[in-house]
């Protein structure tokens, strides 16, 4: 390390104002360029705000564009020989740390929200918000809570069969309010969401029903899905948007979220059922095809349909867009096996993975077939990581994504802990 006398002076020197301008470009760039910015000199850490203690309830310490990744082989967070380490992957610069996380020794990720985790402890169903570079955490109430809420066909279901509406898929989103954390639940196989607070004992089943969607997307709080009323390939899609719940005025809770309202039309001959939402730089991009034939791909800007102007969008730089259960952009730079400008997703007819260039309307295998049945010996690629990822599933058991297993009874399954993590044996205490 440099003696002091030989450190450059103008770290010293940086008037107070320009260091905090500085640090929130960093901050805005990447949560983790902020640690290391903060990490320069002492000056430069006494003068910044200091994450830890913050990293849930400010919005700005969110570590966006990290994603916890999935190590293959059934390496699940919490797997004895990992010696407690996780590792990310930041979706733009390509770049891994590895965070010590003992939760995961008696926690499962349900979800992941602009890089924060949404575990739940085994012993009681508990959910928290885990940041996982600054280690806070923000407590919402057990999952049981939702056993007895549970209408319809479910109300004199087996407690097992609840467990699986309740936990198979849920996309989650998280918004901060006064040092409150909001979260709400979106469920992939029942028509409602479920939100608590840090201040709840409980989480509450909305009233209303969300329409049949597919694939809802968390973003800034709120969670949007695609509603075709009739799911035929020549009606018109509807993109829906659900606030987050209201605290109440009494600051002790919150206020059911008002019902999911129209925000954008999509007539079939703009695009055709079914359509696809995410986000991409800080703005939400709805993916459709441009026929009944499935054969080109479009792009348009949610704030674009939201107007009713129908540009598509000609280029989105050097993004790729991944669309399954959970959609990702990544950036090309740190993904040089894709191409830039792509669409990697099932298709609808072939039902196989395919890669779309939106600049030269070419398709393609995004990964070779091999690879994607399971036989490919020795590591997987970087694309298939991430490409497991968007399958909530997949991701949180350590595993890989591969059409071979996944059809089969079972492989989706924690293998660990199952009365926690798959059945209903759990030691809740009603509050």
């Amino acid at each position: 390390m440099a003696a002091p006398s030989s450190l450059s002076p103008w770290a010293s020197i940086l008037p107070g104002d320009l260091l905090r301008l500085i640090a929130g470009r960093v901050l805005e760039g990447d949560f983790m360029d902020y640690v290391r910015f903060r990490a320069v000199c002492t000056g430069w850490r006494s003068g910044t705000l200091c994450p830890r203690g913050r990293g849930v309830t400010d919005l700005r310490f969110h570590p966006r564009r990290w994603m916890m990744l999935t190590e293959g082989h059934g390496l699940y967070p919490g797997y004895g020989k990992l010696g407690g380490y996780v590792r990310f992957f930041n979706l733009y610069t390509g770049t891994f740390v590895g965070a010590k996380l003992p939760l995961f020794r008696n926690h499962c990720a349900l979800d992941s929200v602009d890089g924060l985790l949404i575990l739940q402890r085994d012993e009681d169903s508990g959910i928290r918000v885990l940041h996982p570079f600054t280690g806070d955490i923000a407590e919402l109430p057990p999952l049981a809570t939702l056993l007895n809420q549970l209408g319809g066909d479910l109300n004199g279901a087996r407690e097992s069969d609840k467990w699986f509406f309740i936990r198979n898929t849920i996309c989650a989103s998280v918004s901060c309010n006064a040092g409150i954390t909001t979260v709400m639940l979106a469920f992939h196989n029942l028509s409602h969401v479920a939100f608590a607070t840090s201040l709840d004992r409980h989480w509450t089943m909305t009233s209303w029903e969300v329409p049949c969607n597919i694939r809802p997307l968390s973003f800034c709080g709120k969670l949007y899905v695609v509603h075709n009323p009739t799911p035929t390939l020549d009606a018109t899609s509807t993109v829906l948007q659900i606030d987050h719940p209201l605290q109440d005025e009494m600051g002790l809770g919150s206020r059911e979220p008002s019902p999911p309202r129209l925000v954008a039309k999509c007539p079939p001959d703009i695009l055709r059922y079914p359509l696809y939402l995410v986000e991409c730089d800080s703005e939400i991009l709805v993916v459709g095809h441009s026929d009944s034939s499935f054969s080109h791909i479009l792009v348009y800007k949610l704030a674009d349909l939201m107007l009713g102007r129908f540009i598509p969008v000609t280029s989105i730089g050097d993004r790729a867009l991944f669309v399954e259960q959970r959609s990702l952009s990544v950036s090309t730079k740190s993904l040089p096996t894709i191409m830039a400008e792509s669409v990697i997703y099932t298709h609808p007819r072939r039902h196989e993975f395919a890669q779309f260039q939106l600049g030269t309307g070419i398709w393609s295998r995004p990964i070779d077939e091999l690879g994607l049945d399971g036989f490919a010996p020795g590591p997987c690629s970087l694309i298939h990581h991430v490409l497991s990822c968007c399958f909530r599933n997949v991701w949180n058991k350590g595993l890989i994504y591969s059409t071979k297993e996944y059809k089969k009874p079972g492989w989706l399954v924690w293998k660990v802990k199952r009365k926690f993590r798959n059945g209903s044996q759990l030691k809740y205490t009603r509050l």
